[in-house]
């Protein structure tokens, strides 16, 4: 029986999971500010292997069994394209605009990702589309709006590169929800084992698509930075929402979810100077309130899709 002050507990501790991850976005920009050898793909690989091996090590120390996946084929295929086609659309395109632009913009823009897991569920799965949907759905495309043209409609305040990296990193999202579900749901695998080995292969395919390894100064301000990507950014938060999953439902995990890009933007005026337009913290609000709207949930007549991610 779960009590009222541990719902409290963990609804805490899943927002403060949330935080941190808008938190590891401005380490992420902090890295590329100093060294322009360091780049998204270079974090990126970092981050997945070394994020991968610890989480791997934590399910064997939990008896979790990860070296079980080798002998199932299915299950080894499906955590290889989860971690191919849903991590790394989901990582790196998301460094790729915190680089471009900054951690603010990139969360934002991530945010989208929820409206391609309801598209692809209304025309894979054939779920209904609620009144609601479609009011978010709107919400979110007026918020974006907002967002790259600051109310000029007549120019864009944003790239086309940052929109377009942005938008495959919100796609990113979507297949980052999507590709784990028969192997976490259905056959009942630990989330830390499929997470630790879909990290594993995507940084391992990373390096073999990019193996030119950049040439880092020995700078401890560069490596403190690093670690906190991995510690702070992945490890330390996706324990908190697992295990926050057992005591509040997902929905409310996704509304906390809110507090990333919030952490992101308040990080990014403090510490990079980021100027926020009163339009642009509307165009950011249309966007985090049409997300949250998605999750909002009468007596069901259709399946709910419970969600929830790491960065």
């Amino acid at each position: 029986m779960v009590t009222k002050k541990q719902r409290r507990l963990w609804a805490f501790l899943a927002s403060s999971a949330c935080v941190m991850w808008g938190i590891s976005g401005l380490f992420a920009k902090a890295l590329f500010n100093i060294d322009p050898h360091i780049t998204p793909m270079w974090l990126t690989q970092i981050r997945m292997i070394i994020s991968g091996l610890i989480l791997i090590a934590g399910a064997g120390m939990f008896k979790q069994h990860p070296l079980q996946i080798i002998k199932n084929k299915q299950d080894f295929l499906e955590i290889l394209i989860y971690g191919v086609f849903g991590l790394i659309p989901f990582q790196l395109f998301y460094f790729i605009v915190v680089q471009k632009a900054n951690a603010s913009i990139a969360t934002i823009l991530q945010f989208v990702g929820p409206f391609f897991v309801m598209a692809y569920l209304a025309l894979r799965h054939k779920q209904v589309i609620r009144p609601l949907d479609i009011i978010a759905s709107i919400s979110a495309f007026a918020g974006v709006v907002l967002l790259a043209t600051h109310g000029n409609f007549t120019h864009l305040s944003l790239t086309v590169d940052v929109l377009f990296w942005g938008f495959l990193s919100a796609i990113g999202v979507a297949t980052n929800t999507l590709l784990p579900i028969r192997v976490l749901k259905i056959r009942q695998i630990s989330s830390l084992v499929v997470t630790g080995w879909g990290l594993l292969f995507a940084g391992i395919c990373l390096i073999i698509i990019h193996p030119q390894m950049p040439t880092i100064p020995n700078n401890p301000l560069i490596w403190l930075y690093i670690a906190s990507v991995i510690i702070i950014g992945t490890v330390i938060p996706f324990q908190l929402i697992t295990n926050s999953l057992r005591f509040i439902h997902a929905s409310t995990v996704s509304l906390l979810d809110a507090f990333e890009p919030l952490a992101a933007t308040i990080g990014s005026v403090i510490c990079f100077g980021l100027v926020m337009l009163p339009i642009d913290w509307i165009g950011s609000a249309l966007i985090i309130l049409a997300a949250m709207a998605l999750n909002i949930t009468t007596k069901p007549k259709r399946p709910f899709a419970k969600k929830y991610h790491h960065r």
